[in-house]
């Protein structure tokens, strides 16, 4: 994987909007945060623009993602909010620039779309991490944590979990891929399919009824996404709904019919994905992962 430079102080970032539109009101706490880690700061002329639900017409966000993607002096790319839309212009972006001049893509939720496919198919890591349309409400940690794999590109997190039921203890060292998992379902059969062999998977998800859950780690399942993967972190499943009459007893059970049988070590409850205390995850990055004592310790490897 391609690791992008760390930033520093006076590097061009450029914020867009590929989603759900979203106002210049509503990136502003993060335009403030970013300026004062030294970051100058180019607002996209997505930002304001609305076309129904979306961020402005599709040929509007590819203009801009391309120019900013082509820049060589802007150093990272902040997605600004997810919602929908990614898919719709994934294939009419030109990525190859990056292979020449990488530069960190910030994002979660919608823009796992982005993270597959760069992933997958130009071997460049990128940020799962908070975006502008959070910050008014986001923890100070998950706030210090996307800093911190910005300006340090690397990991360290040490964390405990209460759900002991999906825990199992192990070690391994692999790449971090993965995002959320209704996209990671949707992208399957596609050009932006998920590479996992050999990696630890990580997804998260919200506002999914339990026989949806179900159905989309299925298809994973039969898609083989599970087959070699070399550990499983599960986030935040935010406001999981179990549905009338009830698909299962609880999220758990769901994920235990899947997971048990893998023997490979397993961390739920990773404090990652729609939630407050969103910490920020180099995908693409090779780490050492343990799980022990209910406890995970990442550590990127250099």
């Amino acid at each position: 994987m391609s690791i992008p430079k760390r930033l520093a102080a006076g590097d061009k970032v450029a914020i867009i909007a590929i989603g759900k539109k979203i106002s210049e009101a509503e990136i502003e706490p993060a335009v403030s945060v970013y300026k004062s880690w030294g970051l100058s700061i180019v607002i996209s002329r997505t930002i304001g623009a609305g076309e129904n639900y979306l961020a402005g017409h599709d040929e509007l966000k590819v203009s801009e993602l391309q120019s900013f993607i082509n820049d060589s002096s802007i150093k990272a790319i902040v997605f600004a909010r997810g919602g929908y839309g990614a898919v719709r212009i994934i294939d009419n972006i030109d990525f190859s620039p990056l292979l020449i001049s990488n530069k960190w893509l910030v994002g979660f939720s919608d823009v796992t779309v982005i993270h597959s496919h760069l992933n997958s198919n130009f071997n460049l890591a990128t940020v799962h991490g908070i975006m502008p349309v959070f910050f008014n409400d986001a923890s100070a940690p998950s706030i210090e944590s996307c800093r911190k794999v910005l300006f340090e590109g690397n990991m360290n997190y040490n964390f405990s979990s209460v759900d002991k039921v999906l825990i199992k203890e192990g070690t391994c060292q692999g790449e971090i891929v993965g995002g959320n998992l209704s996209i990671i379902y949707s992208l399957c059969g596609s050009s932006s399919q998920l590479k996992t062999d050999g990696k630890i998977l990580f997804i998260e998800d919200l506002f999914e009824p339990l026989y949806h859950i179900d159905r989309m780690l299925q298809n994973l399942k039969r898609n083989g996404l599970f087959d070699n993967i070399a550990g499983l972190i599960i986030g935040s499943f935010t406001d999981i709904e179990q549905g009338d009459p009830k698909f299962a007893n609880d999220l758990q059970s769901v994920f235990r019919s899947y997971f048990e049988p893998l023997q490979i070590p397993i961390f739920s409850n990773f404090p990652s994905g729609h939630i407050n205390d969103n910490h920020s995850l180099i995908f693409g990055q090779k780490v050492n992962m343990e799980v022990l004592n209910d406890k995970i310790l990442i550590k990127s490897v250099n």
